[in-house]
This record gives C-alpha cells, structure tokens and sequence, in this order.
C-alpha cells in the first residue's frame, strides 16, 4: 500500500523532510512507525507520540488503507 507520511518538530528533523510518501505492507500505523522509525532512526517509543490518520487521531492498532495520510507528532513543548 502507499501512504503519505507527515512528520512534525524533532521527527521531522530526524527524517531531513517534513513528508514523504511510502510503499509499505504495513496494515497498522503501529507497523508503519517501525519501519520508518527505523529507516530514520526515530528514538521515540510509540507511547511518546500521538498519530492520526486522514485527520483524525486514532489508535496504533487501526486499520490502514491504501493512500492513507498517516502523521506521527511527537511530544512538544513550547513558551
């Protein structure tokens, strides 16, 4: 399946790209943060982050489909 991926703050630093998109056999955002978290080198564990999918936040486990809009947000802080 191919997915857009959109990468926020540290993580889009870490990737050199604020988006990417991806063919992957992945089914779940949770898969799917494993591979690019490892083609990356992403550092945060999966109960750091928040995801969402065609806008909406969603659990780790969804179902993906094909040309999903999948983002990954890290914790961030701010002043």
């Amino acid at each position: 399946m191919n997915y857009r991926l959109l990468y926020f703050a540290s993580l889009a630093d870490r990737a050199g790209r604020a988006e990417e998109t991806c063919d992957s056999a992945a089914r779940t955002p949770r898969e799917l943060y494993a591979e690019v978290a490892n083609a990356h080198g992403f550092a945060f564990a999966v109960e750091r982050l928040r995801v969402a999918v065609n806008g909406a936040f969603v659990g780790w486990d969804h179902a993906l489909a094909d040309r999903d809009e999948v983002v990954f947000l890290p914790p961030v802080s701010g002043g």
